[in-house]
């Protein structure tokens, strides 16, 4: 089972991979988008993990709800509704319970998932960050890890992609060859979830 405190680790552990890869983010943004997912990203999951601190939240949905309202509030552009809806969706379906099972955690990110597609009106192969999450989340069946390379697998294959929603779509058949940067921070986020189980010694 995992409670409010494995959460909180996921989170902080999300940060951390933004902020490393953050420059990154950006280079991925630069040809095809705004050249800011990087930094919008940085300084939501920072805003993130000072808001953790601040409040500790006591049960796992409490605290994806807090996040996903903190990516709202601080992230520009389409990132932060995305990504607060993804946490906020999940943590709505987690509920009120102190501690969740890792089927109950699969579940609530379908629905999360979902969430997603409908408020980006995106399906898989449009070049999106749902080419990581529906096989990150389809692979958490399997293990935290699976999730995790499955996710990252889903972000490389986002490259040859034509890309179909956002600004990317803007450049048509300029947008193939380069792999969609919310596509990778949806990876890192999946990532850092497998990193928290590892640590913790309780794969699924």
């Amino acid at each position: 089972m995992r409670d409010a405190d494995f959460f909180r680790r996921w989170m902080a552990a999300a940060a951390a991979a933004v902020e490393q890869e953050a420059d990154r983010l950006t280079e991925l943004d630069s040809p095809i988008g705004d050249a800011d997912h990087g930094s919008n990203m940085l300084r939501g999951f920072i805003a993130v993990r000072a808001a953790l601190d601040a409040e500790a939240p006591a049960t796992p949905g409490a605290v994806l709800q807090l996040a996903g309202r903190t990516l709202i509030s601080t992230v520009g552009g389409a990132s932060g509704p995305l990504y607060g809806t993804l946490l906020r969706r999940t943590g709505k379906e987690l509920g009120e319970a102190a501690e969740v099972s890792d089927d109950e955690l699969c579940k609530a990110l379908y629905a999360g998932v979902g969430a997603v597609a409908l408020l980006g009106g995106a399906a898989p192969g449009d070049k999106t960050m749902l080419d990581a999450l529906v096989p990150g989340v389809a692979a958490l069946n399997t293990s935290y890890r699976a999730a995790g390379d499955a996710a990252d697998n889903g972000a490389q294959a986002t490259v040859p992609m034509l890309a179909r929603k956002g600004r990317a779509s803007y450049l048509g058949e300029r947008s193939i060859g380069h792999q969609d940067p919310g596509a990778t921070s949806s990876a890192l986020l999946l990532g850092a979830l497998a990193d928290v189980a590892d640590a913790s010694g309780g794969q699924r």
